[in-house]
This record gives structure tokens, C-alpha cells and sequence, in this order.
């Protein structure tokens, strides 16, 4: 596990800071650039687990680069290039404090709402008579608000205009480009065998232009179900098979753990995160139909440190 990268805290030419959320390290340079590191950490339930991941940075990196290219003709995007297989450099935006979730499918949280008898999940109404995993009529949006610590709030289109987090125009311009990038994974999923089932996206601006920034159609930004046999599950009331973090979920909840007030982290074998780097690598290799090709981390966290180091250096030298 000694490979795996839970924490970094370098020093780059112009930084201005560091920001570390729940899996990715942010580096600010000149407020110009973020060198977004995403670390082998890994967080269910809004809690970061104690051990990391080996190559599931390399995963969510690789896995995200590769559908912020796809959709860059829908919205443009932060990514100005990938130095290294687990880190992103791309411009500085201002984020909105709010994520876009989009959810085509009755699964996860608001399933979890829907069973306790709720029929509005962020003021957008749920039909009666639906059962897990069943398919939405339309897309709905389901947006959180941003935390950087403790857990995501939901937040009804109305407060997010109300309380000035996105003012009007933007939301509507948000909800568009949601609406789109959805289908796009959806339309790309489908040709992979898979259905994308809900996502989230975080947007920000330069100025007065919107960016698509963080990650896009990761595992831990989104819930895949496998294609083939979606529809004999659903008639007999059978669990989907799917292609998610929530394996992680249930293995928490199965021995008592839901990020709740009072209880404990279960241990964390080497068996059980040697299980999860599996089951990541098995994600990439299903959602991009490319074969992972693990990186070398003999020395992991200086392989980085190099990479972002020498991207820099030709950065600033072509930008003179």
C-alpha cells in the first residue's frame, strides 16, 4: 500500500495555495492554473477512508481526461493538459457552490428518499408507483450544495437562485449544459454495454465564460449499470449489477458503518483494498474499453512531483 498516494505537499514555482478536498489535492498557481492531483484516497459516505487505493488516481484521472476531450464541443472545459497519469493542470476558474446532479434512474440517494415516502427530491416531483433502479420518465436535476467539510445538502433550483449562489441566467445556462453532457455519457455508455445512471458536474467561470472543471463520468462521480440483463432484473425485483463505488458502500454498511455520529471505520485489509484497485481498474477498462496500463510508482509521489514540475517549466517558458 506504500504506493499508493494518500497525501502530497509540494511547493511549485507561484503557488498560492493548497486546497485538499476528499480525494483530490489542489494546487493554485498565480490564480492562473490548478494542478489538480487526484490521490489514491477514496470516500464513501462523505468520510475519507484510512487506507488509499493503489492506481485509483490513475483511474479517475485518465478516466475523466478522456471525457472532458468527448465533450468539449458541448461546453469548454478546464483541462489544459495531463502531465502525469494522476494529475490534470487546467485553468483557474471560479467554481459555483453548487454540484449538478443529474439522476435518469430511481437509485442511490434518491431511492433512499423515495422508500421513506417523499415523492420531491430538490423540488423536482417523483412519480408514485416506482421501484428501485426503475428509469425516470426524463432526467431529473438534482442539485447539492458544496461542502468542504461534513456532508453535500440537497438544494431546490428556487433556493439556489434565492440565496444568490448562481444567479438565474447561469443556472439556466448550468441546467442546458447538464442536460447535454448527460445524454452525451449516455449515448457513450450505451456503446459500451452500460447505462449511465446518474452523475454529477461542477462548472465555473472566467470571467463571464462557463467551464466545465473537475472530474466528468468517473466512477466516483457516477453510478453505471450493466446493459445486458437491466431488464429481467427490474421484472423480478433483483438487484442491478453495477459498475460504481457503491461495492465500497455496501461493504461499509454491511459491517455498520454509514458515516454516522459514533460509529466506526471498519479495518481495512490489504485483501480488501487489493479487491477495490481490482474493481477500479475493472471500471476504467469497462467504461473507456481501453486496457489500464498501470503507471510506475516505485517512487510515486517524486514521479509526480517531476512531472508537474517540468510541465511548469515549458508552461511558463511558452508563455513568455
Amino acid at each position: 500500500m506504500k504506493n499508493a498516494i494518500t497525501k502530497t505537499n509540494f511547493n511549485f514555482p507561484g503557488q498560492i495555495n493548497l486546497y485538499k478536498g476528499k480525494v483530490r489535492d489542489v494546487y493554485n498557481i498565480n490564480e492562473e492554473l490548478l494542478v489538480m492531483i487526484a490521490t489514491d484516497r477514496i470516500s464513501a459516505f462523505d468520510v475519507v477512508l484510512p487506507k488509499g487505493i493503489p492506481y485509483k488516481g490513475q483511474v479517475l484521472n485518465q478516466i475523466a481526461a478522456k471525457f472532458l476531450d468527448a465533450t468539449k464541443d458541448i461546453v469548454p472545459n478546464w483541462k489544459i493538459a495531463v502531465p502525469d497519469p494522476m494529475v490534470t493542470v487546467g485553468r483557474f476558474c471560479e467554481p459555483f457552490k453548487v454540484e449538478m446532479v443529474i439522476r435518469g434512474y430511481l437509485s442511490g440517494h434518491a431511492w433512499r428518499e423515495y422508500k421513506q415516502g417523499k415523492r420531491t427530491i430538490c423540488g423536482m416531483p417523483m412519480p408514485d408507483g416506482m421501484k428501485e433502479n426503475d428509469k425516470f420518465p426524463e432526467p431529473v436535476i438534482t442539485p447539492t450544495t458544496k461542502a468542504d467539510i461534513g456532508h453535500d445538502e440537497d438544494i431546490s433550483k428556487r433556493e439556489i437562485v434565492e440565496s444568490h449562489l448562481v444567479c438565474g441566467m447561469d443556472y439556466m445556462i448550468l441546467e442546458q449544459y447538464t442536460n447535454k453532457l448527460f445524454e452525451r455519457g449516455t449515448e457513450i455508455a450505451e456503446k459500451m454495454g452500460l447505462i449511465l445512471v446518474d452523475t454529477k458536474y461542477e462548472f465555473g467561470k472566467v470571467g463571464d465564460k462557463i467551464y466545465l472543471i473537475d472530474e466528468i463520468h468517473t466512477p466516483d462521480s457516477s453510478r453505471y449499470f450493466y446493459k445486458e440483463g437491466y431488464e429481467e432484473r427490474q421484472a423480478k425485483g433483483e438487484p442491478q449489477k453495477q459498475l460504481s463505488k457503491e461495492f465500497v458502500r455496501e461493504w461499509l454498511m454491511e459491517n455498520g458503518f454509514q458515516g454516522k455520529e459514533g460509529q466506526q471505520i471498519p479495518e481495512m485489509t490489504d485483501e480488501f483494498v487489493n479487491l477495490v484497485s481490482d474493481r477500479y481498474i475493472e471500471l476504467y477498462e469497462n467504461i473507456t474499453g481501453d486496457e489500464f496500463e498501470k503507471s510506475d510508482v516505485t517512487n510515486v509521489l517524486s514521479r509526480v512531483e517531476n512531472n508537474i514540475l517540468e510541465f511548469l517549466s515549458k508552461y511558463k517558458s511558452s508563455n513568455k
